[in-house]
């Protein structure tokens, strides 16, 4: 296995340990917020156990298609669609725009992300006003599809795909999701499937997570701190998949990128100001595409969470991203064309 070479982000390094503690104090009192609040909405749905149950696609594969930097760059759809591919097609929310506008309807979508305003945007907002565009520029700086140079156009997009889309979907909900994002899948048709998001250690004894569990008794995923990751552990874990290709987590950025076109350059500019930006963003150099990519603490987090959990997984994970910095043990890093046309 090629060693990753790195340089810089020795601010980012010395985070990294943080970085749990780091996430439950942005998101983790509005995790179990949301989940007292979705008490009461579990039965417009299912467990996540109930998907056990449900044949998924025809083959023992899996694609995850998450909105990572290498889609615009890639398009695995085009080749998803062109192999005429019979496994799961499983979707991170924020992809869902890039499944339905190029005609794919993913078998699963998952969220996670307690945000109460943003990523409901992901399947339309139906209250989005301009002046809430104004106040926040999180879409449109970020180096993703190009639509959301129109925002309000973009979400009339969004709003119409999935009132046409949604009741063919399902979508795996964690019950972390905000009141935004459960009113709006639910108001699609989707069919719902909830689950608890791991937010620490449950052998804990003041665990958050035992606590998410007692209140609702639904099956606790540890999804790795992020959807795309989540994705993965529902084809595996959920679906039953036994070789399962990721698409879109690159978990970094292409060389290129300016800091401001980051997904949380806001938060890296408040914690380390913009004359410590480089020591924040850690450049690792990729042996499969002979590239450099630079990342930042959460996303090198993810990726070590990652690169933890898939050597005890029960499938093959293959990385068809075709860039980033998901490489390790117990991944195969190669082409989707390859993932796609050997079974």
């Amino acid at each position: 296995m090629p060693e990753a070479k790195m340089e810089g982000g020795e601010l980012a390094l010395r985070l990294l340990g943080d970085m749990e503690q780091i996430t439950w104090e942005r998101h983790g009192q509005m995790a179990l917020d949301n989940a007292k609040r979705n008490l009461a909405l579990l039965d417009k749905g299912q467990s996540l156990a109930a998907l056990r149950d449900v044949q998924i696609g025809t083959s023992d594969q899996a694609v995850v298609i998450a909105a990572g930097p290498s889609i615009r760059r890639h398009d695995p759809i085009a080749r998803i669609k062109k192999a005429n591919f019979q496994g799961a097609v499983i979707a991170t929310d924020s992809a869902v725009a890039y499944c339905l506008r190029n005609g794919v309807i993913p078998d699963l979508v998952v969220t996670l992300d307690p945000h109460a305003k943003r990523i409901v945007r992901w399947f339309g907002d139906p209250d989005l006003t301009e002046d809430a565009i104004r106040n926040d520029d999180y879409y449109r700086r970020q180096d993703m599809d190009t639509a959301f140079a129109d925002e309000m156009r973009y979400n009339r997009e969004m709003l119409a795909l999935l009132d046409e889309h949604g009741h063919k979907m399902r979508i795996a909900v964690s019950t972390s999701a905000s009141e935004a994002v459960v009113n709006r899948v639910t108001s699609t048709g989707m069919k719902l499937y909830w689950w608890n998001p791991m937010l620490d250690d449950p052998d804990k004894p003041d665990s958050a997570s035992r606590i998410l569990y007692g209140m609702n008794r639904l099956p606790l995923v540890n999804a790795g701190g992020n959807v795309g990751s989540a994705c993965w552990m529902m084809a595996h874990a959920v679906l039953g998949k036994s070789k399962v290709a990721l698409t879109g987590m690159d978990f970094a950025y292409y060389d290129d990128t300016p800091y401001s076109a980051t997904q949380y350059y806001r938060e890296a500019l408040d914690l380390v100001g913009e004359e410590n930006l480089h020591k924040l963003f850690v450049r690792i150099f990729n042996p499969y595409t002979n590239a450099w990519f630079y990342t930042d603490p959460a996303y090198y987090w993810y990726r070590t969470a990652f690169l933890d959990m898939v050597t005890t997984a029960d499938c093959q994970t293959f990385n068809c991203t075709e860039g980033g910095i998901l490489f390790g043990d117990g991944i195969d890093f190669c082409s989707l064309d390859s993932f796609l046309t050997h079974e």
